[in-house]
């Protein structure tokens, strides 16, 4: 009893961490996990088994391939014709919805939602469209289409390893398609045809004229020494160049001068800290001459001196695995460690008024940052940023159809392989990824880069944690306080009931960390109703990915929170319709397919 209650005293301190999000995930989890190991619950010869759990080798190995189908740029010829899309906003939500629920399907919803929410904005912005009305929908889409294949999201491949754990047999690479591809559809003709209202219109049509407008920047200009505005009034500033510019305060040596008088003198050397969009300050720099700070010519990462047109200006959402988190550009020399300078920030409801190099980075952040071409595609990797607009540039080398070919091959052939059961999963993935690096699709130093760490901590952490929960019989505990409460009630409510706590819970904490915790209840409760386990591990699976609700139950709604100009209480209004007819409709097929 005593093991037990150290285990429930782990789990809900660790829900508590990961819903506050004060600590990161990854380090909650090992925290976790060293708790269960120093009391004794878990040996020590066990206790870092979960980091050769096929399930997390699975999950490198396909972050790693779905980085090679990115480089080669797969899925490429689709992507490009969306933007010639003719027809309203309904169709156009159709088809985005479509192709990133498809992409979902065999690569990592990240790495799809990534592909795709550039060209929702290029979409947005061409056809006078909010991009709160197109990227709510395509994050949800992302998370639609991981419910189809056994490695469209980690929470599929934990419960079909933790199946074969307890039944001797895993899910194929298809178990999972009928239910999630009649739910998919479901979900978009839902969002395409009503729930795309629900969605609050957070800017206006003026914005979507700009490439990318969602919100302003926080940028500094320096006055140069012999500036023609040099000992005028600020009034002045704007009516000179028939611009509205919006100063929030202006940094003298040393000193920051917060919202400064219309009256105020203008001096030799001054930073002004304004709040413009990139076009604007673009327009506003050609005409005044003045320096945008961080805009400077630095060497590369080889000494070399570039010179301007080598450079171009980046969008790009930081990811919750970002280095620069808690970080601000000052503290962890951005320019110097990454070679690139930032530009500006902008923070979704967030008034930003220290300077930029003084700004604490969090998830969602967007940041316009200058970077050497060369560099481009190593500065996302390293700064785990997603580029939110294509300003003309191609990222990465032009490929060869060939190569495109041959990747699309090699990520077929591992489908049909794990499809076959001539391999198993993570072997066939595995395979993939090697053949991807000889080959050379993925540069050796972009290997590691490509896999999300924090989450393969996460798994190789929780895996023990959810082992213990069934061992020392706290699984048990939790699924007789189920029946106790659902007393009298048939399996399929009680599959209701576990489907709602799921479903709840991811959208607190991790979805892979639901899934590990709720699949040992699963199995006890199957157990205890003495059915099959496999509709209620489908619940689990189904459950875990309904993370629609908040910002923070799945990192595809956290990053498009920022761009899409979202509140946290944006989430629900669509969110929780959307999670009630998954309930509705994914119960009773899941029941129908895999009878108790």
């Amino acid at each position: 009893m005593l093991n037990q209650l150290v285990v429930f005293g782990v789990i809900v301190g660790a829900l508590v961490l990961f819903v506050q999000a004060k600590v990161r995930y990854d380090l909650v989890a090992m925290s976790a996990l060293l708790v269960i190991t120093i009391t004794g619950i878990v040996s020590p010869s066990e206790a870092f088994s979960g980091f050769a759990h096929p399930a997390v080798i699975t999950v490198a190995a396909i972050l790693i391939v779905s980085r090679g189908l990115l480089n080669v740029g797969a899925m490429d010829p689709m992507t490009h014709k969306v933007n010639q899309l003719k027809g309203g906003i309904r169709t156009k939500l159709l088809v985005l919805m479509a192709i990133t629920a498809f992409f979902s399907s065999f690569m990592n919803n990240v790495g799809a939602l990534a592909l795709i929410m550039p060209v929702a904005i290029s979409v947005s912005k061409n056809n006078d469209i909010s991009p709160s009305y197109l990227l709510m929908p395509v994050a949800y889409a992302s998370l639609f289409g991981g419910l189809i294949t056994e490695i469209g999201t980690p929470p599929n491949l934990i419960i079909s390893m933790y199946r074969n754990e307890v039944i001797g047999s895993a899910y194929n690479f298809f178990s999972f398609a009928p239910v999630g591809i009649l739910l998919s559809i479901a979900g978009i003709l839902f969002v395409t045809m009503v729930g795309y209202k629900l969605i609050p219109n957070r800017k206006g049509k003026e914005d979507a004229n700009s490439l990318f407008r969602v919100e302003d920047y926080l940028s500094e200009l320096r006055i140069p020494e012999d500036h023609k505005i040099v000992g005028r009034a600020l009034r002045d500033f704007a009516s000179m160049h028939q611009m509205d510019v919006n100063i929030l305060s202006i940094v003298r040596n040393k000193n920051n001068i917060i919202a400064p008088l219309a009256r105020e003198i203008i001096d030799a050397g001054d930073t002004l800290v304004v709040r413009m969009e990139p076009t604007d300050l673009a327009a506003l720099v050609e005409k005044t001459g003045l320096q945008l700070k961080g805009a400077k010519i630095t060497p590369d990462i080889s000494g070399k001196m570039l010179n301007t047109n080598d450079y171009s200006l980046i969008e790009m959402v930081l990811r919750d695995d970002s280095p620069l988190i808690g970080h601000s550009a000052k503290s962890i020399n951005l320019r110097n460690n990454y070679s690139v300078n930032l530009v500006a920030i902008s923070r979704q409801g967030v008034q930003l008024r220290k300077r930029l190099g003084e700004v604490q980075f969090k998830t969602g952040d967007i940041l316009l940052i200058q970077v050497a071409d060369q560099n481009i595609r190593s500065a996302l990797d390293q700064l785990r940023g997603l580029p939110l607009a294509e300003r003309g540039l191609s990222i990465g080398n032009k490929v060869k159809a060939s190569t495109r070919k041959v990747a699309l091959g090699i990520f077929l052939a591992s489908v049909l392989m794990t499809t076959f059961g001539w391999l198993p999963v993570q072997v066939a993935f595995t395979l993939a990824a090697v053949m991807m690096v000889l080959l050379k699709i993925i540069p050796i130093k972009e290997i590691y880069d490509a896999i999300e760490w924090p989450v393969i901590v996460l798994l190789g952490a929780m895996i023990p944690l959810g082992g213990a929960l069934e061992s020392t019989g706290a699984a048990d505990t939790i699924s007789s306080m189920i029946l106790v409460f659902g007393d009298k009630m048939s399996p399929e409510w009680i599959l209701g009931i576990l489907m709602i706590i799921t479903m709840l819970l991811t959208n607190l904490i991790n979805n892979s960390a639901a899934a590990l915790l709720m699949a040992p209840i699963a199995i006890s409760l199957a157990t205890a109703l003495s059915v099959s386990p496999d509709p209620l591990l489908m619940v689990v699976a189904i459950s875990s990915s309904c993370a629609f609700m908040t910002p923070i139950g799945h990192q595809s709604n956290t990053l498009i929170m920022g761009p899409g100009g979202y509140h946290f209480s944006d989430y629900w209004q669509m969110g929780l319709p959307v999670s009630l007819l998954f309930l509705l409709i994914g119960g009773p097929t899941i029941i129908w397919i895999w009878p108790f």
